[in-house]
């Protein structure tokens, strides 16, 4: 059972591959940012347990289907492998933002099947890194540790919220999430 305060949930688009305000809808759409990819595994390789939540309305929407998002997860998993590491679980929500799920972000279902998946009592000290605001609320509510990134959604984020970059903010911001895993690892090690 890995230690809470060794696992780093990190949101999908925006975070670990390239996002579009017309979603990610299939697998030649899906394209990873190559330093996220070497992150995740070198995360891996130095002990650390890394999982994904990622909301997927456009299943809800009709935008593509659970086949198409099998794909890409797939190919992450296959990228992240033949870079030397694993990605634990991989939850998603397929609901819409006015469906009443319990697992869409900001709530914190996703990060409930997390838990229970990785065997694990508690998230309490663990890292949520995202590109938005509902990541960073689906982490606190938790008690994850909250990390933005200014990839994907992150600057129109920190424009609209600027306390998140202040110097008094509990939320870590880095440029990306090597830059994350950079600190991480050498702060943390």
């Amino acid at each position: 059972m890995p230690s809470p305060d060794r696992l780093v949930i990190l949101d999908r688009d925006g975070v670990i591959n390239h996002d579009s305000d017309d979603y990610v809808k299939s697998l030649p759409e899906w394209i990873p940012y190559p330093t996220a990819i070497d992150a995740i595994a070198r995360l891996s390789r130095a002990g650390w347990t890394v999982a994904v939540a990622t909301n997927q309305s456009g299943i809800a929407r009709g935008y593509y289907d659970e086949m198409a998002l099998a794909e890409m997860h797939s190919e992450l998993n296959r990228l992240v492998k033949e870079a030397g590491g694993t990605v634990a679980h991989i939850a998603w929500c397929p609901h819409g933002p006015n469906d009443g799920c319990h697992c869409r972000k900001p709530l914190p279902g996703l990060l409930d099947e997390i838990r229970v998946a990785l065997g694990m009592e508690s998230l309490v000290g663990s890292w949520m890194v995202g590109d938005s605001l509902r990541d960073l609320q689906a982490g606190e509510t938790v008690g994850a540790h909250s990390v933005l990134v200014r990839s994907g959604k992150g600057e129109p984020t920190i424009a609209k919220h600027p306390e998140l970059a202040a110097p008094s903010s509990a939320t870590l911001v880095f440029d990306d999430l090597a830059a994350f895993v950079d600190w991480l690892l050498k702060e943390k090690e």
